[in-house]
Parts: C-alpha cells; sequence; structure tokens
C-alpha cells in the first residue's frame, strides 16, 4: 500500500465544509436504493453486512433497522465519531483504511456505496482494496459496489458551479486530468478561503471486470441506476456491480 499523508480525501472528509456541502444527500433515495439490493440479493436474516466506506451510516443504520448485523467502516474519524452514537449490539462502526485488511472478520455481504472507490493515487492501492474484499468475504458472499458510470457522455466538465449554503460560498469546477474526475472546491467562509479537490479514477466496466476476475471473484450483474435498472454504457448515471465469491 503506497502511503501519502497529504491524501485529499484524508483532509476533506473530516471537514465541516464536506458534511455541509454534501447535508442535503437524498436520504430518501439511499433507502430506496437499499430497499431495492435487499430485495434483490435477498439475504437471509441472519446475514451479517459490512458497509465499507460508510461515512457517517446512513446505509449502515438503514440496513441494521431492516434487521441485519452490520459493520460500518470509514476513514473518517469525525464521521465514525458520528456514527457511532447510533451503535447497538448489531450496528458496529470502526475507523479503519479500506486498503488494509480487516483480519478475524468475515461477511456474507460486502457494499461498497455511493462512489467511495477510485480515490487513491496509485491503481495497485484500489486493487488492494478488492483482494482486501475477497478476504473478507464468506464463501458464496455477495460484493455490491456502486459506482459512475465513467462511459457515459458528460459535458458537465470545465463550468463553474456555485452554491451558499449556511452562509458558506462554495465554487465548484470539475475537469478530466491523467485518468480521473478532478472536482476543486473554494470554500469562501466570511472572507476565510479554504481550497479542497476530489479525485476518483475513471473505470470502465471493463477494467471493473478485469480487476474483480484478478482477484478470482465473479461478476454476475451490473445495473445502471438505484432503481435496479439494467446498465447501458451511455445513457446510465451510475455503473452497479454485483460479484459473488
Amino acid at each position: 500500500m503506497s502511503v501519502n499523508e497529504n491524501e485529499w480525501f484524508k483532509n476533506w472528509f473530516d471537514t465541516a465544509y464536506y458534511h455541509i456541502l454534501y447535508k442535503k444527500r437524498d436520504h430518501s433515495e439511499a433507502s430506496l436504493f437499499i430497499d431495492e439490493l435487499v430485495d434483490y440479493l435477498a439475504p437471509p436474516k441472519d446475514s451479517e453486512f459490512l458497509d465499507l466506506a460508510c461515512g457517517k451510516g446512513r446505509h449502515s443504520i438503514y440496513l441494521n433497522q431492516k434487521g441485519f448485523d452490520v459493520t460500518g467502516l470509514d476513514l473518517s474519524a469525525n464521521s465514525i465519531q458520528c456514527a457511532k452514537q447510533l451503535e447497538s449490539k448489531s450496528l458496529r462502526f470502526l475507523e479503519h483504511d479500506m486498503r488494509i485488511p480487516l483480519d478475524n472478520f468475515k461477511f456474507d455481504y460486502i457494499l461498497n456505496l455511493f462512489t467511495s472507490f477510485g480515490y487513491f493515487d496509485e491503481i495497485a492501492d484500489d486493487k488492494a482494496v478488492i483482494s482486501n474484499v475477497k478476504k473478507s468475504l464468506k464463501k458464496g458472499g455477495m460484493f455490491v459496489l456502486d459506482y459512475f458510470n465513467a462511459s457515459k457522455p458528460n459535458t458537465n466538465f470545465d463550468v463553474l458551479f456555485k452554491k451558499t449554503i449556511d452562509n458558506i460560498d462554495f465554487e465548484i469546477i470539475k475537469h478530466i486530468k491523467d485518468g480521473r474526475i478532478i472536482k476543486e472546491i473554494t470554500v469562501n467562509d466570511s472572507g476565510h478561503i479554504s481550497k479542497y479537490a476530489e479525485q476518483v479514477r475513471l473505470y470502465d466496466l471493463d477494467q471493473f471486470k478485469q480487476i474483480v476476475s484478478d482477484e478470482g471473484l465473479t461478476l454476475i450483474q451490473t445495473f445502471g441506476s438505484y432503481n435496479l435498472e439494467p446498465y447501458n454504457k451511455t445513457t446510465s448515471e451510475r455503473l452497479i456491480l454485483v460479484v459473488k465469491n
């Protein structure tokens, strides 16, 4: 695993600005997606789930409310501290870097949702994540990876977006460089200027197929939306992979 103390996500995800910018994420959409996934996967009630890169745990909490044992992992100390307030006997949260193996844990299902993959400088680190998923899945277990559809034509690049939330001004511009989508974020908080960047690698379906195959996992289904509509390379918003160990 390559280690870089300046990796963008280690700072950005722990800031108050990140949570302010994205606080209006659609929780009803997240719940609908989990409902659709559970209907599709049909997990037994005693199934154990891992929510990999869980953030503040919105998916984990809803899964647990549906009766499943859930562990949520995230690198952000602030997010995990927040999520831990809702822990129970069947719901737990741990601060953890998903590039590092999670020893002594095995799960029936592992979920990596809302484009929580492809952040790292090195492709080898992304492959390490999939390798760790393999190690943490029970035999016959399932892995669901929810990503944006990198193959869909997109015209929203090099366009400046502005929004004001809680009297804080955000300016955002997206562009593509070196096989990544880079989102540059400038924050103006009462005259105090901060700059951040998000970076996500452009993985298409063929690249994902190769990565999961290299780890001995089997891709069994792809979907193109949170309603689990069929995946279409040029029109789908999402690329959702269902993989079996």
